[in-house]
């Protein structure tokens, strides 16, 4: 039983601990967050690394009067245990429990539900701004990563954030490597002595009396301003924020509950925009998080005593991974671009073999795919591996500087599809739909790692334009026996004089295979038609399944706009009279929980397949062969 952490239950409880209490809070919140993680799965070394700060903040500052965004969300795991959660943190990323992330829905003292990393200051900003207008009291406080410092909206809310003449506080926390080049002992003491109240009260007063020193008094306060400015520019070589408008005070340590307390005071105090630069180390309190934070970033359930280990998952990531390092030895131009997620996409062992055709450009999707177009425009071939649901945030450059240039770049979308425990933001479920409105683009979706490993090589081979190949997250599924790659836009699985067809691509294959093996069985003999390339769709796909009665198609994305929406439209131009189904995800956000228990409750596994034909077949009858519209 966790004496201390059992006592807050509800926001600003934590305020009625004594400090002296704090620290075992601290080692309470940590325990509690390795349990917790090594169960169900989550985010751990950054968790760890953040807990004295978020202690901090809480003692500082009031909520929901006050609000915090945290940046990346995933580090939040502290604050929910002080903010009324703690009896249900035991179900953190299980069905129907606490999200991994910052969620509206779970806390008013969550300000924002935030999964995707940079968008802290400018989110932040317009809470601030809002509660000026609206006359409201309290403090907003943005919690950024140096990470996710990386991304270009960071700096894009910085740069609007700095001209505000209100209280607006940025902490910067750093658990890598410094922002800035601070010079020893020196620094390290006048960043603590400028962080002192006391500090800036003398600064201003010293200015102030030499102003009223007659004649010569403007002069020479000029002249300290001039040489203070110019002292802290050769010293802290941090002038990007001052002159962006903030008064930047650090580097702390991010672990000195006493030092953030007084830190933090002194920031809310102010009638200006703030950063404060702390250090934190990932993993803090677990000794294999200390040891290796990059394999205890987000990592599933593991055995506490024993440690994660390195094991490296064998799934699609790891296929494309071995795919391109066999091309790249023998194709020189070959190049691979990831946006952070150098381990996560599979990369790990291309870096380390080909070093100078590796770039790892930060969280900066934006830039990764403009960047891809300037190789590309030279004469290489960029491959950008990137999640779908970061793929979002580039679509602009996508048609700008990739389709309208008529150049090849080719996007190895992970994770598409249902993801499970991470939940609402970061469901892979719109890029087929919205990588439709691209101009000449070609859309891959391969089931197996063999196809993606065809697929790569055919858009490497292929002409100038963009192509995307799209796979889910973990391991290929079911396969039958009789099974062979066709290298065609499209396969068809089956016996012609079927009732039933089922038009499906990625994943939802497997399924469709199963469910057509059960329906057999049953006397409901079924025909699959499986879209490889599903952008854009090959006619003779429609033309494959015009005969047949009744249609099903089974998609792993938004319904709108999407594949099978574009394929009942192409049936509809050819005068289809047959039923026409679409089983696909409905318009709005899918919350966590394992990924099968979600295809399951979406209808898109094998029961549920098994149950559409069932239905459909049912409704086909009432309807006698009329033409359906989708």
């Amino acid at each position: 039983m966790s004496r201390l952490l059992s006592k807050i239950k509800a926001p600003n409880d934590v305020k009625k601990l004594a400090a002296n209490e704090l620290p075992e809070l601290c080692d309470e919140i940590r325990e509690e967050i390795i349990s917790t993680v090594a169960d169900n799965g989550g985010h751990l070394a950054s968790n760890l690394g953040v807990v004295e700060l978020t202690v901090a903040l809480h003692r500082v500052f009031t909520l929901p009067e006050d609000c915090i965004v945290w940046d990346v969300g995933h580090q939040s795991y502290a604050h929910k245990l002080l903010t009324g959660r703690e009896e249900a943190f035991s179900t953190l990323r299980r069905e129907d429990g606490l999200s991994g992330f910052p969620s509206r829905e779970e806390s008013d003292c969550d300000p924002f539900t935030t999964g995707h990393s940079s968008a802290s200051i400018s989110s932040a900003l317009g809470l601030s701004v809002a509660k000026a207008l609206a006359g409201e009291p309290g403090h907003v406080i943005a919690v950024i990563g140096d990470g996710a410092l990386t991304g270009g909206l960071a700096y894009e809310g910085l740069n609007n954030a700095g001209r505000i003449n209100r209280n607006m506080i940025v902490i910067l926390n750093d658990n890598a490597m410094s922002i800035s080049r601070n010079v020893g002992s020196i620094a390290r003491y006048l960043s603590y002595v400028r962080a002192k109240p006391g500090y800036l009260n003398a600064k201003d007063s010293v200015e102030a009396a030499l102003c009223r020193v007659p004649k010569v008094g403007e002069h020479m306060a000029a002249e300290v301003r001039r040489v203070k400015n110019q002292i802290k520019k050769n010293i802290f070589n941090t002038t990007i924020f001052q002159d962006l408008g903030f008064n930047y005070y650090g580097p702390f340590d991010g672990h000195d509950l006493r030092t953030l307390t007084s830190v933090l005071t002194m920031a809310r105090d102010m009638d200006r925009p703030v950063l404060i630069h702390i250090r934190t180390y990932k993993g803090r309190g677990y000794k294999y998080a200390e040891n290796a934070p990059s394999v205890y970033h987000g990592l599933a359930a593991f055995d506490r005593e024993k440690g994660a280990g390195e094991a490296i998952a064998k799934g699609f990531s790891h296929a494309f991974g071995e795919t391109m390092c066999t091309i790249a030895g023998v194709n020189e131009k070959l190049c691979a671009v990831t946006a952070a997620m150098e381990s996560g996409t599979g990369l790990t062992d291309f870096r380390e073999k080909y070093r100078s055709r590796f770039f790892d450009v930060g969280i900066a999707e934006e830039h990764a795919v403009t960047f891809c177009a300037g190789l590309a425009r030279g004469g290489m071939i960029p491959v950008f591996a990137v999640y779908s649901t970061f793929l979002q945030r580039a679509y602009d450059q996508l048609i700008h500087d990739g389709a309208l240039q008529h150049l090849k770049i080719i996007l190895a979308v992970d994770r598409a599809g249902v993801v499970g425990e991470d939940g609402q933001t970061h469901q892979g479920v719109f890029d087929a739909a919205f990588l439709r409105t691209v101009p000449d683009i070609h859309v891959y979706a391969p089931t197996y790692y063999d196809e993606l490993s065809d697929n790569l090589d055919d858009c490497i081979k292929g002409e100038n334009h963009l192509y995307a190949i799209r796979y889910p997250r973990g391991k290929e599924l079911y396969r039958p026996e009789n099974y062979t790659l066709s290298g065609k836009p499209f396969y068809v699985f089956g016996t012609e004089d079927a009732s039933v067809t089922l038009v499906t691509y990625g994943r939802m294959f497997s399924f469709a295979c199963e469910a057509a093996e059960t329906l057999e069985k049953e006397g409901i003999k079924c025909r699959i038609v499986k879209l490889n390339r599903i952008v854009p769709i090959d006619p003779k796909a429609v033309e494959a399944v015009l005969r047949c009665p009744t249609v099903l198609f089974f998609e792993e994305g938004v319904r709108q706009g999407g594949i099978a929406e574009e394929f009942g439209a192409m049936l509809l131009d050819r005068n289809f009279r047959g039923h026409y189904e679409v089983h696909a995800i409905e318009n709005g956000f899918i919350k966590h929980a394992p990924m099968f228990r979600t295809l399951h409750k979406l209808g898109l596994d094998v029961e549920g397949m098994v149950n559409a034909v069932h239905t459909a077949l049912q409704t086909a009858e009432k309807k006698d062969g009329k033409a359906v519209s989708i």
